[in-house]
């Protein structure tokens, strides 16, 4: 009896030493396939790094971002909100040719207070639910909503500078309070390539843009100047020169503040663009004031062109953000270059240009505004 008992309790002690050591295999082969798993994720992480830092577009790595992330990580839904108070991220997309209508999964806010808000202290990767109430304003413009989300703060110096936002239609993709290492690595090197491909376009562009309205500034408008004087001399060629001013804009800032008159500044270099030929010359000359350049143009034709501008925005609607709608009119100032003189007096023929043109403006702003008057004419 004592022996039978004693093979049964060593036949369980065999038992429970062949199920424990089945349950550490399972638990082996779970932690070797989770490491497998996290290695390919880190292989797939590391290839869309490498991706990433071989990029000095802008418009390329936003491209790469909200799009070649959905499908290298399985998405359904990337979204990308940067911060760009002074629009100029959104100017040199324009620039570049985007339609940023046609990407509802990029968004620009002109403030991070709502992203402060959001992310709070921490500043960390928040994982979970799709909550509409609290999530939509960074899924807003897409069509499917997520039903899990990843979201990740893009900082750089403190500073904190959009929000990457990832979306699965699985609610257990992502979860509160798992790991988020690889998040955190993704969110930093994405926040780092999106600062260095800006830094790289605004290098381009330096001293030559006016970020608020994306035109051209004063100092390329003096290049440009200079150029086609001492052109219009070699060739004996006409140039006509326009000076715009925003008629009783300082009642528009004071009035309504300087955000509406950023807006109107914004919609009136809009529209004056698009009333001019591709070889002329528009640049914001400083506060509400704007410069033309119009190649080969006689008399008649910039006469006509300042005309259009005038008559366009006259009748031009802007409508502030509060549904207030402002009615804008420009006084324009029109003067021509005959061509001819020396090469030598291009400086001085430059000036001149400018001056008469100026004066004409004088004349326009003190006689009613709302009209174009050029050099030498009878206000």
């Amino acid at each position: 009896m004592a022996l039978q008992q004693q093979k049964t309790e060593q036949q369980t002690t065999v038992d429970d030493l062949y199920s424990e050591n089945q349950q550490l295999r399972r638990q082996l082969k779970a932690f070797l396939t989770q490491a497998r798993s996290n290695e390919q994720k880190m292989r797939r992480f590391q290839e869309q790094e490498l991706q990433l830092i071989r990029l000095n577009s802008l418009v390329q790595l936003i491209n790469t971002i909200i799009y070649d992330y959905r499908t290298a990580f399985g998405l359904g839904t990337v979204t990308l909100t940067l911060i760009d108070p002074s629009y100029e991220l959104q100017h040199i997309m324009e620039d570049e040719g985007v339609v940023l209508a046609d990407h509802p999964a990029l968004s620009f806010a002109s403030t991070g207070d709502e992203l402060d808000a959001f992310y709070g202290l921490t500043a960390g990767p928040q994982l979970g639910v799709y909550q509409p109430s609290q999530h939509d304003f960074l899924f807003s413009k897409v069509k499917t909503k997520p039903a899990s989300v990843a979201l990740m703060p893009l900082i750089r110096y403190d500073q904190l500078i959009g929000s990457l936002n990832l979306g699965c239609v699985k609610c257990e993709r992502f979860v509160e309070g798992s790991a988020t290492d690889f998040l955190q690595r993704l969110s930093a090197v994405v926040a780092i390539c999106l600062e260095n491909a800006a830094n790289h376009e605004r290098l381009k562009r330096v001293g030559l843009t006016d970020f608020l309205t994306g035109i051209n500034n004063r100092r390329f408008f003096d290049q440009r100047l200079s150029e086609e004087i001492m052109r219009a001399q070699r060739k004996e060629s006409l140039l006509g020169c326009l000076l715009l001013d925003i008629d009783n804009f300082k009642h528009v800032n004071d009035t309504y503040g300087h955000l509406a008159g950023d807006q109107v500044l914004k919609e009136i270099s809009f529209l004056t663009k698009q009333q001019l030929r591709g070889t002329d010359v528009f640049a914001r000359f400083g506060g509400e004031e704007f410069s033309v350049l119009l190649i080969d143009s006689n008399s008649a034709v910039t006469l006509e062109i300042a005309e259009r501008i005038r008559t366009a925005i006259a009748a031009l609607t802007v409508t502030l953000d509060d549904g207030q709608k402002l009615q804008i009119t420009v006084s324009i100032g029109v003067s021509l270059y005959t061509g001819g003189e020396k090469v030598s007096d291009s400086f001085e023929s430059s000036e001149m240009l400018v001056d008469q043109a100026d004066q004409a403006l004088y004349k326009a702003k003190n006689s009613g505004k709302n009209r174009v008057v050029f050099f030498g004419d009878e206000a």
